[in-house]
């Protein structure tokens, strides 16, 4: 008897064994091995309007602590300069232009239904999964966040919408969770951020991927009452407003994974989608530009990565990223082996920060919006616009992309130029355009901008009168 025992005991322990390396394999090992993913988007915000960024007048108490947490990346960038093809890019690790998404909106068409998005990877990979806030990458059937890989969405698809209830609001802009309607009251900010916590406490015995993309600071600009009378003496009041809600928020989400002893091994990323805008008083520091057009003002973006339980030490790190690197990164990580069949254009950002790689994560980039285009190649940078000419900076000492040196090293920005016809050359034509009154004004701005001309329009309002 005890034999037979024995022999089941033996057989038992092997069958477990193989098991756990099954699951190991497949990136499906314990809790404890496997970091929750939250990805933090903040939309439209200033590349200097966080504390850690050296904002004076704007309180970022909460994001900033994860900042100190973690690792600020001061020369990281988004690969577009506007919202939904910025968002192309995160979500799916690659170029958007690999699939025609280059213009903002969505062209009725969104993401390809071919194209894989990290919440696809991790679902199967026996994460959960959740999407929260701002979508912009399809209202169609197929395009909805719960065919991309989301196991719960609880957010708005359009690109912008009231912070505030709206009485009838169209499919698009109403708040809803997997396709139902929310009726709420109250700011959307705390909406999202109370359901940010809800799903924590919900899913703390399960890693968990969340994209957690708030629609603070993008217009309208909607503050809160008491936030409107905290700040009513300051210059950007309502911006000002806003950014404190959106850092209670954030606030909110950091303090319930520490007193659920799950910050540390929380994998933390916090970004902005694009530069700041003009039309929400968002500021972009010494940078050219600002959201829409390809000078560094455009793109650059404030970018956190927090794990405490890898990354120790806080300095900054100064080589070329992207938020393409956020997906093979995140698959390190969770110890999640790529498909060959999946293409990514980021880099797993973890041996530079652990210090087993020295150097650039990347020595290109590429940015391409219809008529301009933009390209790095280590601290030298190519502004392109179509029919008109381009123009060459080195931003190791002129990140404000000031001097032209184009007809005094013709080697470089011959090289550049190649460089960039090369890249389009693997990417698709844009599958949609944007509005001719904003590709007119749009084009004006560059325009004005290579020449370090006063920019005399912003949007369509007013141009060409």
């Amino acid at each position: 008897m005890f034999k037979h025992f024995y022999l089941i005991l033996i057989a038992f322990s092997i069958f477990s064994c193989a098991k756990k390396a099954e699951q190991k394999e497949a990136g499906a090992s314990d809790k404890n091995e496997r970091p929750n993913i939250i990805i933090i988007l903040a939309d439209d915000a200033g590349y200097i309007d966080f504390g850690f960024m050296g904002s004076s007048d704007l309180d970022t108490p909460n994001i900033d602590k994860i900042a100190k947490s973690g690792v600020v990346f001061t020369d990281a960038h988004v690969s577009s300069t506007v919202c939904a093809p910025s968002r192309a890019g995160l979500l799916t690790g690659k170029y958007q232009q690999r699939f025609g998404f280059e213009a903002n909106g969505t062209g009725g068409i969104g993401l390809s239904d071919d194209v894989k998005t990290m919440a696809d990877v991790f679902q199967k990979h026996n994460y959960s999964t959740v999407a929260i806030g701002k979508w912009h990458l399809g209202a169609s059937v197929t395009d909805h966040p719960n065919q991309r890989g989301f196991d719960d969405f609880y957010g708005f698809l359009a690109g912008s919408r009231s912070y505030f209830p709206m009485e009838t609001p169209s499919k698009q802009h109403m708040l809803q969770h997997n396709g139902e309607r929310i009726l709420f009251d109250g700011y959307m900010t705390d909406v999202l951020g109370d359901y940010s916590v809800k799903y924590v406490k919900d899913h703390k015995n399960k890693p968990f991927f969340m994209y957690l993309a708030y629609n603070a600071v993008h217009t309208p600009m909607d503050a809160k009452a008491e936030d409107l009378e905290k700040y009513k003496d300051h210059p950007r009041k309502t911006l000002a407003a806003m950014t404190w809600s959106l850092d209670q928020n954030v606030g909110k989400l950091y303090n319930t994974l520490k007193d659920l002893n799950l910050l540390d091994n929380t994998l933390i990323y916090f970004l902005s989608d694009n530069g700041g805008a003009t039309n929400n008083t968002s500021e972009n520091g010494p940078l050219k530009g600002w959201k829409g057009n390809e000078f560094e003002g455009g793109h650059r973006v404030p970018f956190v990565m927090s794990w405490p339980k890898i990354l120790k030490e806080n300095l900054p790190f100064k080589g070329l990223s992207s938020s393409l690197d956020i997906f093979p990164t995140s698959l390190a990580a969770a110890h999640i082996a790529k498909d060959k069949s999946l293409i990514l254009d980021g880099v797993n950002l973890l041996p530079y920060l652990k210090k087993e790689k020295q150097g650039n994560p990347h020595q290109e980039l590429y940015w391409r919006k219809l008529d301009d285009a933009a390209a790095r190649f280590g601290d030298l940078k190519l502004v392109r616009l179509k029919n008109y000419g381009a123009t060459l900076y080195d931003l190791s000492d002129d990140i404000g992309e000031t001097q032209d040196l184009s007809i005094e090293d013709t080697t470089s920005f011959s090289l550049l130029k190649t460089n960039l016809k090369t890249w389009e050359s693997k990417m698709e034509p844009p599958k949609w355009k944007e509005s001719k009154a904003w590709m007119d004004v749009t084009y004006d701005i560059h325009k004005q901008l290579m020449q370090n001309k006063e920019v005399t329009h912003k949007s369509p309002a007013g141009y060409h009168e």
